[in-house]
């Protein structure tokens, strides 16, 4: 249960933060801070969305578990793409990480889920 609760805490974090990173001006100081505090949070979520398998018997896996690692895989190519200075091949990537992450929590409202169950219904 613990997982979980970590699991939420740190992707509505990095959700809040990522939309502010991403109508604040690019390219500041300010902004590369908060993406990688963003980053940080982004890991912590998905690494520990691995350890989640309550809708799933024991070791099972669901599309919101491959949705984590095409997430990690797009941080990582993101990294690249502006160490390389490909701003726009950066900024598309976090842009999709950001729809994915609105996406799987959106998923995790539905009804049986665990967070459904926390709100009720």
């Amino acid at each position: 249960m613990a997982v979980i609760w970590f699991h939420l805490t740190t992707a509505l974090a990095a959700i809040g933060l990522g939309v502010v990173s991403l109508l604040l001006a690019k390219g500041t100081q300010l902004h590369q801070l908060m993406g990688r505090v963003w980053m940080g949070l982004m890991l912590c979520a998905t690494l520990s969305s691995f350890l989640i398998h309550r809708v799933h018997p024991p070791g099972g896996w669901s599309w919101l578990h491959g949705l984590s690692l095409w997430t990690l895989t797009c941080m990582g190519w993101s990294i690249v793409a502006i160490r390389q200075g490909s701003v726009r091949r950066h900024a598309n990537l976090m842009k999709g990480v950001m729809i994915g992450a609105i996406a799987a929590g959106t998923a995790a409202l539905a009804p049986g889920r665990f967070l459904a169950g926390v709100l009720g219904y």
